[in-house]
């Protein structure tokens, strides 16, 4: 007799060809029952809801029925049959149960439900389990995947670029180092500083903290290109909006100006809110319940609302003249924090708003000069809960200015001759934009700690999973 395959129980719950022996495989979420009936709960991850599984005292061996707890593993062949229970179209008669792995009720961590999401972080290799992260890690899947959609039926291709790099494309400095050395004993120069020359590389490397530098060169012979790979930071920033190991986007486009810019940048982050609502809306329907009853209206806005855009210099004004007390005063040439920005899209405006043409002081080397002299041609999106989505801007592309402004900033040409001769041969006018995918995440699932919406989150004091 061929074995029964198994059927997901995503696929169950909208079969309409009932009465036949199916088999479904899971983690067991509830068991509860008498000593007629028992109910079995039963979750494979495929979908939030569970299907029920009914045992009638008889049909199943006790002693198996026994080793049945919340969090134990089941093969479960049976019937599928129509469920006159609540909320539920189908549910399975149990004929045959196997047991692949038990969960001791003593020990097993989400025996109970309630769990803190703090307390969930440190169990981070069980949380997938529970019906939160089973929601956030579909619609991380589903959003990686519309993100490859957009790009693909937009003409842009999709660049791989190195993870090991030479250079800081922010200039910030707080990079992971990457060595093969003995740093109980490393090669010295003659006047002390470690000699890079002996390492794996010939050179200092570290991991990178950005693709765009090298997308900028992909985006130069094929126009169009993007990149989705982790980052790294290694800041010393504990809040819930950091992480030292995250996963960006990065588009970048010849022939595009900041307009050109800011267009894509709004119909992008359309185009994957709508996908969320369209292909997510079980999850996003659990996360709405539990944690945030704003959300699914918050995303609709999205779709539906044309972003406000308008200047840094507008911007400063705007908060100048609320009459806020901001934690952090405003003024113009500081750097906007989170809390100027969500003044700006959720009390003043009350859209996403994208904030163009900041000083050139607070902004990275590699942004147009406007004729001012003193702003670039920088955007910045801003949402409702989160604050900077994406930051973008349109790219130096005049050889001189931008050697200049790398001279100004003593950023060593040594590292950026390459970077520098695309401006020499055939540059050309172009733009592109970073988005943060954990933001991306927190904002489609209203959680709240970035730490959430990644599987195994890389904090400082915390790379236990």
């Amino acid at each position: 007799m061929e074995k029964l395959k198994r059927t997901k129980i995503s696929d169950l719950l909208k079969e309409t060809d009932k009465d036949k022996v199916v088999n479904v495989k899971g983690w067991v979420r509830t068991k509860r029952g008498n000593k007629n009936v028992t109910f079995i709960a039963l979750n494979d991850g495929s979908i939030i809801h569970n299907i029920q599984i009914v045992v009638e005292a008889g049909n199943i061996d006790e002693q198996i029925l026994k080793l049945i707890n919340t969090g134990a593993c089941l093969s479960v062949t049976g019937t599928l049959v129509e469920s006159f229970g609540k909320g539920q179209g189908v549910e399975i008669q149990a004929k045959e149960i196997e047991v692949y792995g038990q969960a001791d009720p003593e020990t097993y961590p989400l025996q109970k439900k309630g769990h803190t999401l703090e307390f969930l972080r440190e169990i981070a290799h069980l949380r997938p389990r529970t019906n939160t992260f089973g929601a956030v890690l579909r619609i991380r899947h589903a959003m990686a995947y519309a993100i490859h959609k957009y790009f693909n039926d937009n003409g842009f291709y999709y660049l791989h670029t190195p993870i090991i790099t030479g250079s800081d494309a922010e200039g910030a400095g707080a990079m992971f180092r990457v060595t093969t050395l003995d740093m109980d004993n490393p090669p010295r120069t003659e006047n002390g500083q470690i000699n890079y020359e002996e390492d794996f590389f010939g050179k200092s490397t570290n991991l990178t903290v950005s693709g765009q530098l090298e997308g900028e060169l992909g985006a130069l012979a094929l126009s169009l290109i993007y990149t989705f790979g982790p980052t790294f930071r290694a800041e010393n920033s504990n809040t819930p909006r950091h992480l030292a190991e995250f996963w960006m986007i990065e588009p970048e486009m010849a022939f595009y100006d900041i307009t050109d810019n800011m267009d894509l940048a709004e119909d992008f982050l359309k185009y994957l809110v709508n996908y969320a609502l369209d292909n997510c809306i079980d999850d996003l329907q659990f996360l709405n319940k539990m944690y945030d009853t704003t959300l699914i209206e918050r995303l609709k806005g999205i779709v539906e609302t044309k972003f406000v855009r308008l200047s840094y210099t507008e911007g400063v004004d705007i908060l100048m003249k609320s009459g806020v007390k901001f934690e952090y005063p405003v003024k113009w040439g500081c750097d906007l924090q989170a809390e100027h920005e969500r003044y700006l899209v959720e009390k003043h405006f009350k859209k996403p708003v994208i904030l163009t043409d900041y000083p050139k002081e607070i902004k990275a080397f590699y942004m147009k000069l406007n004729d001012d002299g003193k702003t670039v041609r920088a955007m910045d999106v801003l949402f409702p809960n989160i604050g900077e989505i994406i930051g973008g801007s349109q790219r130096e592309e005049n050889f001189e200015t931008l050697s200049k402004r790398i001279e100004e900033l003593n950023i060593p040409t040594k590292d950026m001759w390459w970077y520098l001769e695309t401006r020499k041969f055939g540059t050309a006018p172009h733009s592109g934009f970073g988005l943060g995918f954990e933001r991306l995440i927190l904002f489609v699932t209203g959680m709240l700690n970035i730490r959430d919406v990644i599987p195994f989150p890389r904090t400082p004091k915390n790379a236990e999973f």
